[in-house]
């Protein structure tokens, strides 16, 4: 049985990745792998042909990092405690960067989240999780969220 010693998170901050964090933590604590929490903020590079200075979007998008790492420093040192683990901001496309983390840090597992869209909102939004279980080089764990009552 292959051995854990490198997992990535791709975490999207919202409620739902208390879960993804969880699991995560719960097989890290198990196997004594590190993990490697990942936020992916969106590249805004499509809306440079819309007559938008490139240096607003890009002091636009550092905002957004600026913000995503306060909000992964205080994450993980909530949801992370005991394991040993290291986030990171990146930006571009999520499908590519977690995949692209997975190969750096020569992940054995890749845990995220998947918001179960269907319908319309899959066909608009389209599905990471989906993308990168069929891309991954590494097993992926999908993780639900809990149905609302």
């Amino acid at each position: 049985m292959p051995a854990l010693k490198n997992i990535i998170c791709a975490l999207d901050l919202s409620e739902h990745s208390q879960l993804v964090a969880e699991q995560a933590s719960m097989l890290a604590k198990l196997s004594g792998a590190k993990v490697h929490a990942i936020y992916v903020a969106p590249t805004m590079t499509q809306y440079t042909g819309f007559h938008v200075a490139p240096s607003t979007i890009d002091g636009f998008v550092g905002e957004i990092v600026s913000g995503a790492e306060a909000s992964m420093s205080d994450f993980t040192a909530k949801h992370f405690q005991g394991v040993d683990v290291e986030s990171e901001v990146v930006v571009g496309y999520a499908t590519e960067e977690i995949i692209a983390a997975a190969e750096k840090y020569h992940a054995d597992l890749i845990i995220m989240g998947t918001h179960g869209r269907k319908g319309i909102d899959r066909i608009l939004f389209g599905s990471v999780a989906e993308k990168v279980v069929t891309q991954s080089k590494v097993p992926v764990l999908t993780v639900r969220p809990k149905p609302q009552a």
